[in-house]
C-alpha cells in the first residue's frame, strides 16, 4: 500500500481491479463472493450494464452545477423518493454523515423553534452516525469518540431499545426535540429491536412533540426487503437518513422530512457544494429502476431468510454460536468471543465480509444474490466460524 496515504484503515492485502454482480476480482485476477456489498453499497452489484452507461451518458452530457439552479434529476429523484417513502422534501448531501448532520441541524432549529434555549436529542448506546464532529459526538461508541473531545454536546444517551428509558426523560425533561435512532442497529452489531420499539418511539413524539429521526443510511433502499425499514411498521418518521444503497457506489446522501419537520430549513440555513448534482442523482434514479424493475425487494427479503434459515441448520448445536439474527439481507452471527481474525479467514477463503462489535460477523451482501451464492456464503462462513471456536 502507498506510504503517501494517511493510515486511517487496517487494510486487507488485497487490491480489487474489477467486479462483476456479487462478485470482485483481484489483481491477479482471482475472483472473491462479495458479502459485504461495500458495506451495505453496491446493493444492485458491481460494474452494472445499466448504472455504467448512466454515468457514462451523464458524463458525456452534465455533470455539475451549483445548486442556486435547478437540476431536473435531482428534482426528479426528490419526487421519487418521497413517492416511495410518503414523505415531503428531501436535501441532498454526499453521505450519510451528511446526511445526519442534515438532521441533526433540522432538529436543533425545530427546538429553537418551539423556544428551546438549548435543544437536545435523545440518541442510542451501540448506535453509528457518522464521523464528522457532531454525527460521532452522537454516535454511542467510545471507540469512534476517543480522542476527539470535547464533543457536541446536546444528546442523551439512552440504552437501545428501551422504551422505558425514553418515558422518563420524557417525565423529566423539557428540552428534548427529537429522537435519532436506527431501526436496525448495523455497527452495533445486527441489532433488531422488538416488534413494536419504533411505533412506541412513534407514538411518544407524537405525545411530546418531538421528532422522529430514523437514521436508514444502512437499512434504507431495498437493505431489509423493503424500500425503507420502517416500513415493515407501517409508521413514518418525521425525518429520515439515507446513503450508501441510494448511489451503489456514487458519493450521495439525502435527508427526507414530513409534515412538520419538512419546511424548517430554508436559504442560507443549510446547502452543499456538490450534494444532488447531475450526475449523483441520474445514477441514484437508475438504482430505483433496477430495484423496482427487477423485483429485488422481494430478492432481499427472500434470500435473507433463505440465509437466515441456512445458518440456523449449520450451527445447530455447534458451542460458541449465541445468537444468529437479521432483518432482509441484514445478518449477523454472535460468537462467545471477539472474532476478527475471521474477516482474514474468510479473505483466504475468496469471500469478503466483516466484523462488528468484536464478535458479530457481519454479512451485508447484493440484493442481487441468488441461492447458490448463499449456500457458498454458508458454507464458507460455517467451515471457517467451526474451525475458529474449536480451537
Amino acid at each position: 500500500m502507498s506510504d503517501s496515504l494517511m493510515s486511517t484503515y487496517a487494510r486487507l492485502p488485497v487490491s480489487f481491479e474489477r467486479g462483476e454482480g456479487a462478485y470482485l476480482f483481484d489483481t491477479n485476477g482471482d475472483q472473491y463472493l462479495d458479502a459485504l456489498a461495500g458495506i451495505a453499497v453496491c446493493s444492485v452489484g458491481h460494474a452494472n450494464p445499466q448504472i455504467a452507461e448512466a454515468i457514462a451518458d451523464q458524463a458525456r452530457t452534465l455533470i455539475h452545477t451549483s445548486n442556486v439552479y435547478g437540476i431536473p434529476h435531482q428534482a426528479e429523484l426528490g419526487e421519487k423518493l418521497c413517492e416511495l417513502s410518503g414523505m415531503d422534501k428531501v436535501f441532498f448531501g454526499n453521505s450519510g454523515a451528511e446526511a445526519n448532520e442534515a438532521a441533526i441541524k433540522l432538529a436543533r432549529l425545530y427546538g429553537k423553534k418551539k423556544g428551546i434555549e438549548r435543544p437536545k436529542i435523545i440518541v442510542m448506546s451501540g448506535s453509528f452516525h457518522g464521523r464528522t464532529l457532531a454525527t460521532l459526538s452522537a454516535t454511542g461508541s467510545r471507540k469512534v469518540q476517543a480522542g476527539f473531545s470535547p464533543l457536541v454536546e446536546g444528546f442523551v444517551r439512552v440504552a437501545y431499545n428501551d422504551i422505558e428509558a425514553i418515558e422518563n426523560i420524557a417525565k423529566n425533561s423539557s428540552d428534548i426535540a427529537a429522537i435519532l435512532v436506527e431501526p436496525v442497529q448495523g455497527e452495533g452489531g445486527i441489532i433488531v429491536p422488538d416488534m413494536c420499539y419504533l411505533c412506541k418511539i412513534r407514538d411518544l413524539c407524537d405525545d411530546n412533540d418531538w421528532l422522529m429521526m430514523l437514521d436508514e443510511v444502512q437499512t434504507g433502499i431495498g437493505r431489509t426487503g423493503e424500500w425503507f425499514a420502517f416500513k415493515h411498521k407501517k409508521i413514518t418518521p418525521d425525518v429520515m437518513s439515507i446513503a450508501k444503497a441510494l448511489g451503489n457506489g456514487v458519493p450521495i446522501g439525502a435527508c427526507l422530512a414530513a409534515g412538520k419537520a419538512s419546511d424548517i430549513l430554508s436559504p442560507g440555513t443549510h446547502g452543499s457544494t456538490f450534494g444532488g448534482n447531475p450526475l449523483v442523482t441520474r445514477v441514484a434514479l437508475e438504482v430505483l429502476d433496477i430495484i423496482e424493475k427487477n423485483n429485488l425487494l422481494e430478492n432481499a427479503k427472500n434470500m435473507g431468510e433463505y440465509l437466515l434459515e441456512q445458518f440456523e441448520k449449520e450451527f445447530a448445536d455447534v458451542d460458541g454460536v449465541k445468537h444468529i439474527r437479521g432483518l432482509g439481507l441484514m445478518i449477523g452471527i454472535e460468537l462467545d468471543k471477539d472474532c476478527g481474525e475471521l474477516v482474514k479467514a474468510a479473505l483466504d477463503n475468496k469471500l469478503l465480509i466483516n466484523v462488528t462489535a468484536g464478535k458479530v460477523i457481519r454479512l451485508l451482501p447484493p440484493i442481487i444474490i441468488n441461492k447458490d451464492q448463499a449456500d457458498e456464503i454458508v458454507k464458507i462462513i460455517g467451515n471457517i466460524t467451526k474451525d475458529f471456536l474449536s480451537r
